[in-house]
């Protein structure tokens, strides 16, 4: 079973990525989501069911190698999804979406950074649901002040 978490928790093995896995697990998120749209309801019980098998996973897996180990990405892949929900499916907010959930994930403002404090899985997925979150606020803020509305 050990090996189903450590593939699911890496997404596939992206986490294994020499160089920023956490990016290139978002990265990997963010165009599976723009070449794969799926209707909002699957996107919503996607996102809920790889949270919830995430948590699982990357506890078993942080039992095995330590404290949140950087080749957990899964948490970065659900973040990624929320900074992009409900937002319109243009290049210009995937990447504001990109850059804002990464700001955020590396960041870590108040309650994202309190989040990485709880244990085992838990605190590995939800600062970066919370970076996800807090992304997808300011996207929405963004969509419905008009600011970008000449750009596009």
């Amino acid at each position: 079973m050990y090996k189903f978490h450590l593939l699911f928790s890496t997404v596939l093995g992206i986490g294994y990525f020499p160089k920023a896995p956490g990016t290139a697990g978002s990265l990997i998120a963010l165009l599976v989501f723009w070449f794969f749209p799926i209707p909002l309801i699957y996107f919503i019980a996607l996102l809920i069911v790889l949270s919830v098998i995430g948590i699982k996973s990357a506890s078993i897996v942080e039992e095995k190698l330590g404290e949140d180990p950087s080749i957990v990405v899964i948490d970065e892949f659900v973040g990624q999804g929320l900074a992009v929900l409900l937002i319109p499916h243009t290049v210009t907010f995937f990447l504001i979406a990109f850059i804002l959930f990464r700001l955020f994930d590396i960041w870590k403002p108040g309650p994202i950074n309190k989040a990485q404090e709880l244990h085992g899985g838990l605190g590995i997925m939800l600062d970066d649901v919370l970076a996800g979150v807090f992304s997808n606020i300011i996207l929405q803020l963004i969509i419905f002040s008009g600011i970008l509305n000449a750009a596009i």
